[in-house]
């Protein structure tokens, strides 16, 4: 008997695909703004485009559900989702109107580090949708958040050095990412409400008449002005966390699935003949 190590969510061709689409799809919903130009009649409808993009939702519950069916995705895998799931979704709510204070990150950063970037897509969508669900958070924002969420989640398990960085250099590795990719996530939920703002405030609001360079300098001056002292937070305290609670969250992670074994292909070789006496 051989065993080959392998990931929760094996991402096959099939989900690859799916996950490069909506990723695509993501993308030019979240930057239409700077893909169109200013006489594109997708400007004209601007406040419509919330609801138009809500569509993503569909495609992204359709990446998630593709990508566990084509896995093969076990009992076992299907728990350690749940429970993670379900934990990320019960942590959300501990930061909801505090600036910054938003543990669920570091566990997904962690998750996404031990369990490889398919299960982490999957681990970030699926909590963003739980927590919403909780809190209440349904809206046209949603699937912004599901996609973001799985990006975050995703770009850990993607970090190099996963079967063998160990110990403070693996713990600085996660801290950094954390704290880079916590900015990178509060952009990217800026960039999706900014567009939509209208005349609420004209020095920092989208323009649909103006250049590129223009609305980036809009653009910056929005984040500055509304969610830096958010997103600085929520950075220092996945650093934090990762720093102070990483190792024995590490350890529990890997020693679950280890445990749970469906990180193991199992497979039987045909017994070896025995030497013959002469």
């Amino acid at each position: 008997m051989t065993m080959s190590r392998r990931r929760p969510v094996h991402l096959g061709p099939r989900s690859l695909a799916a996950l490069a689409l909506v990723s695509t799809v993501g993308v030019i919903a979240f930057g239409w703004p700077f893909l169109a130009p200013p006489t594109s009649a997708l400007n004209a409808h601007a406040q419509d485009a919330p609801w138009l993009f809500a569509g993503l939702l569909v495609l992204l519950v359709a990446v998630v559900t593709a990508t566990i069916s084509e896995s093969g995705l076990g009992a076992k895998a299907v728990a350690m989702l749940g429970v993670l799931a379900a934990t990320g979704a019960a942590l959300r709510p501990i930061g909801a109107g505090t600036a910054g204070i938003e543990p669920m990150f570091f566990l997904m950063v962690l998750s996404g580090r031990v369990l490889g970037p398919g299960f982490g897509f999957v681990l970030g969508s699926v909590t963003m949708f739980a927590s919403a669900l909780l809190t209440g958070g349904v809206g046209p924002w949603m699937p912004f958040q599901m996609l973001a969420m799985g990006w975050f989640t995703m770009g850990a398990g993607l970090l190099p050095g996963g079967d063998r960085l160990r110990g403070r250099a693996e713990l600085a590795l996660l801290a950094a990412y954390g704290f880079v990719a916590a900015f990178a996530y509060g952009t990217a939920m800026n960039m999706a409400g900014w567009p939509f703002m209208g005349a609420l405030a004209s020095g920092v609001s989208f323009d649909p008449e103006a250049a590129v360079p223009a609305n980036l300098a809009r653009f910056a001056a929005y984040c500055v002005a509304t969610s830096l002292g958010w997103d600085l937070g929520r950075a220092v305290v996945t650093v934090l966390l990762t720093l102070t609670l990483g190792p024995a969250v590490l350890k529990a992670l890997r020693r679950a699935t280890r445990r749970a074994a469906f990180e193991t292909a199992v497979t039987f070789e045909a017994p070896r003949k025995a030497p013959e006496r002469r």
